[in-house]
């Protein structure tokens, strides 16, 4: 890869989700990508980061969850090998 390539990321509509912890929620189904919007501290837009390896089921499971934040600390935040995580934004 040359200095001038970036690596590319899917584009996933994130819908937004009533949590104090994750503002918004997408999921990619052709390449297995979940995305989360955290909320904001300022008056930017907060931050976006893509999991790896998140299956339709495993995001169905997340929709579902009663409480989006308890979900993602158990399941994903701390399950790094199973589903890395960058930053997009």
């Amino acid at each position: 890869m040359t200095t001038e390539e970036k690596p590319k990321h899917p584009i996933i509509a994130m819908d937004a989700v009533e949590s104090s912890q994750i503002a918004a929620i997408g999921h990619h189904a052709e390449s297995n990508t979940l995305a989360i919007q955290f909320p904001s501290k300022t008056d930017k837009p907060g931050s976006v980061y893509h999991y790896a390896n998140f299956t339709a089921d495993d995001f169905k499971a997340f929709q579902d969850a009663e409480s989006k934040g308890s979900h993602f600390g158990k399941h994903i935040k701390k399950n790094t090998e199973k589903h890395p995580y960058t930053r997009i934004s």
